[in-house]
């Protein structure tokens, strides 16, 4: 259901730059990689303590959806700061060349696990501070059902969790559209430019004109004779 609204979000594109299926597959299937990820890390960790498990799994979501979303955000930029630099044009997240390279959906779900392990690894590390304990009483301890509290724990807090981690990533890793920006920007440059050619052709033209009679009436004065009078003419180059 959290994945679901994936889908929404790519009807809600604008049409003209709305993903192909195929492209929206190799998008969003590194989300549901790295989410199966976390969520059986979370599921690890919460069994390596003696305290409630459900109360640590659900601070692991917590602070999934929070630190997590920063160091998500930082290694995604980090990563697409190097593989551009180094010119690695299939490793760019959103980039799988046309048609469609399956090698470069595989690198980058590479890429993006790393990404999701360096993530997981500082959470566990800042789990580690004390004063933890004291969030997970204060979370739970007021639900007196079990079965209520596992509910909450694994279905209602992962899905908006979830579908809040899902809908921001993908803005993240999703192809940007800069192409259509840097068209318009030459034509308007390109415009004007051709303007002044044919104007600057149109005078120069109208110069040369003028420049016949003149020479004219310099070898009919040397002649002796009386120059013809030329009316000046215009010649317009398009």
């Amino acid at each position: 259901m959290a994945f679901s609204t994936l889908m929404i979000k790519r009807f809600r594109e604008p049409k003209e730059e709305r993903r192909p299926w195929m492209i929206w597959f190799y998008d969003t299937s590194k989300q549901a990689i790295g989410a199966l990820f976390i969520h059986f890390a979370n599921v690890f960790l919460s069994d390596l303590t003696e305290e409630d498990p459900c109360s640590l799994y659900l601070i692991n979501f917590i602070l999934d959806a929070t630190l997590g979303m920063l160091l998500i955000w930082l290694g995604v930029k980090v990563v697409s700061w190097f593989v551009e630099r180094q010119q690695y044009n299939y490793l760019i997240f959103g980039e799988y060349g046309d048609p469609p390279q399956a090698a470069a959906w595989i690198g980058q779900c590479i890429l993006y696990l790393l990404i999701m392990v360096f993530e997981k690894t500082v959470i566990s590390l800042v789990l580690l501070i004390p004063g933890w304990t004291k969030l997970q009483e204060l979370l739970l301890d007021y639900i007196p059902d079990p079965q209520l509290e596992l509910v909450l724990v694994m279905l209602i807090v992962p899905f908006i969790v979830n579908a809040l981690m899902f809908w921001v990533v993908d803005s993240l890793i999703m192809r940007k559209h800069k192409q259509k920006d840097s068209l318009d920007l030459s034509g308007s440059i390109e415009t004007p430019r051709t303007v002044m050619t044919e104007e600057s052709q149109v005078l120069l033209s109208a110069d040369l004109d003028f420049d016949h009679p003149e020479s004219d009436r310099d070898i009919s004065r040397l002649q002796g004779t009386k120059p013809k009078v030329r009316q000046a003419g215009y010649q317009v180059v398009i």
